[in-house]
């Protein structure tokens, strides 16, 4: 099985199973035992599909002489992979595109007779009449995201920068990881990745984070199962950063923890000393947390299965700090899930108010004096801002405090940041630094 049909399999689980495309994409490439190209090349097909999936009908409607609600799902899926790799990608060759499409159509659309003459003629009519056909006006049909959300993220992040965060959706997602300087250097790892034939660069801010590119199963490589780094995008390594943990014996609770990441970023910042919990409500993910601790080498931190809403009363008045990155409508990281897009923002309605929960039994946690950091990947006022100020509205013992941030950010004085894609070189992401009075 080649990486267009794992692709094309992938977009039908989407489709019908509401099946998340990350994580049924890993499941199929195993299944189908791709290797390193053709796992990256079924991974851009699927996700370049559904980032451009308004787009891609746009010029369907001027190849095709019937209606597009017309078609087959499985046909419309095939049409997609097959306008996707003659529009995007300029290393596939027009010829290939168009016959493994003719192919995946006999073998998908049996029932279709008519299926892999039609693929053939659309495909074949897209190679000759590229260029030529009239291009998207709008945002929603340019950048392939519905209107409702459009709004919803232009409200928040303003007209000037809406168009910038969109394109941003769409670019491909960029592999960042940390250095566990707990165990390497930046340096050393560079020069260890390069003899992996992994190439690496540093980010463009933030200290001790790489990008990574021709990695293939990032979990294959001896510098990951070494435990020399961990992936993070630079903007959660950020809001870890933004407690300024000292290097001491605290006690620190990161309610909200999987698959790891900001605890492990904490463990580092702290260099190996502060005492954590790490929780989460999904028995599953704790293990990742477990596996992620135990081949990075941090071994203090105590994984516990915990609702974050739900109070545990002997850690009251216990922590020193606390990391709440609570459960969002993840609007800040759809270039790596692009499905986010096309859910339905109802869906998201009741975030808020579990946000608030969490948010509030968190604060019963925290020492006299002690820092709560608290944050989203989404881009929504209700979930971000609105959750502070109504948390605020109910707690006097708590004030915002500036966010220390990195030089080539202007300084902070509300104690909130909001990053947008396109902007810093990050996911989306809303971080609020609070403090408890002493």
């Amino acid at each position: 099985m080649g990486a267009r049909e794992t692709a094309l399999n992938a977009l039908i689980a989407c489709r019908k199973d509401g099946a998340w495309s990350n994580g049924v994409l890993k499941e199929y490439i195993l299944r189908d035992r791709l290797d390193r190209r053709d796992a990256a090349l079924a991974a851009r097909l699927c996700y370049g599909v559904l980032q451009n999936r308004n787009k891609l009908d746009w010029y369907l409607k001027q190849l095709l002489t019937g209606k597009i609600k017309d078609l087959h799902p499985v046909i419309h899926d095939i049409l997609h992979l097959g306008l996707y790799q003659i529009y995007e990608l300029d290393k596939v060759p027009e010829s290939a595109a168009v016959n493994e499409s003719v192919d995946l159509a006999k073998k998908y659309c049996k029932k279709q007779r008519f299926a892999p003459g039609l693929v053939n003629g659309v495909l074949r009519n897209a190679a000759k009449t590229k260029g030529t056909l009239k291009e998207p006006k709008s945002l929603e049909d340019q950048y392939s995201h519905p209107w409702e959300l459009i709004r919803l993220l232009r409200d928040y992040v303003g007209k000037d920068r809406i168009e910038m965060m969109l394109k941003a959706n769409n670019d491909a997602p960029d592999t960042v990881v940390q250095v566990n300087t707990l165990k390497t250097t930046t340096e050393n790892l560079i020069d260890i990745l390069q003899f992996q034939n992994v190439t690496a660069r540093r980010h463009g801010w933030m200290a001790d984070c790489l990008v990574l590119s021709g990695t293939g199963d990032l979990e294959k490589l001896p510098a990951f199962r070494e435990g020399l780094f961990y992936v993070q995008d630079a903007a959660a390594k950020l809001s870890v950063l933004c407690a300024q943990l000292p290097e001491s014996e605290i006690q620190l609770l990161d309610c909200c923890a999987a698959p790891g990441g900001k605890s492990f970023a904490a463990a580092v910042a702290t260099n190996g000393k502060a005492s954590q919990i790490a929780c989460d409500v999904h028995p599953h993910k704790t293990g990742l947390i477990e596996n992620g601790a135990k081949r990075l080498g941090f071994d203090r931190i105590e994984v516990r299965c915990q609702d974050a809403a739900k109070n545990v009363a002997e850690w009251n008045d216990a922590m020193d700090a606390i990391i709440c990155d609570v459960p969002c409508s993840g609007y800040g990281i759809i270039r790596k899930k692009p499905d986010i897009r096309y859910k339905d923002p109802a869906g998201m309605a009741d975030l808020p108010e579990l946000q608030l929960q969490i948010l509030n039994n968190q604060a019963r946690y925290l020492k006299r004096g002690g820092v709560l950091i608290y944050s989203t990947c989404t881009l929504i006022r209700e979930e971000n801002e609105g959750v502070v100020e109504r948390f605020l509205a109910e707690h006097d013992d708590f004030y915002l405090e500036p966010l220390p941030l990195p030089g080539n950010f202007p300084k902070n004085e509300t104690g909130m940041l909001a990053l947008v894609p396109g902007e810093y070189d990050t996911d989306g992401f809303f971080i609020c630094r609070l403090r408890r009075k002493e």
